[in-house]
């Protein structure tokens, strides 16, 4: 609940206060928090992944290769964002944090609410999908 009122004050304090000391502070927190989620969720992964490849049972090495897919496939999209979480914090202290890469502006804290790790604001993002859209339909993808 403390967390929620927390949010709910950051959200309502002035556009000039934007990427205050508070804030900052806030999402560095928040993104240290889940870069430790992670990396132990990795490391349970990492673990399990280990275990199969120790699963001699050939009765069941269909069902240990899927799982073990399933692993590798969780392992890459956890590294992928641990990376991007890294990332986050490296703006922070570098005073980037917030603003969008594309165009210098405010990503707002609503969007970075929901993703802490965002690089962009709404529309560059907007405009990279659309991008990426038209490029996969250019290759054939869809």
């Amino acid at each position: 609940m403390q967390a929620d009122t927390e949010v709910q004050r950051l959200l309502a304090m002035p556009e000039e206060a934007y990427m205050n000391e508070e804030q900052l502070a806030f999402f560095q927190a928040r993104l240290l928090t889940d870069q430790a989620e992670v990396e132990a969720h990795l490391e349970e992964v990492r673990r399990g992944i280990a275990d199969n490849e120790r699963s001699g049972d050939e009765l069941d090495r269909a069902a240990v290769e899927e799982e073990l897919r399933l692993l590798l496939r969780q392992a890459d999209r956890e590294t992928r964002l641990l990376r991007k979480i890294r990332q986050a914090l490296r703006r922070i202290e570098e005073g980037d944090y917030g603003y969008c890469a594309e165009t210098g502006q405010p990503i707002g804290l609503a969007r970075l609410m929901l993703r802490p790790t965002a690089e962009l604001c709404l529309e560059a993002k907007e405009r990279q999908e659309k991008r990426e859209h038209h490029y996969s339909k250019l290759r054939g993808d869809q």
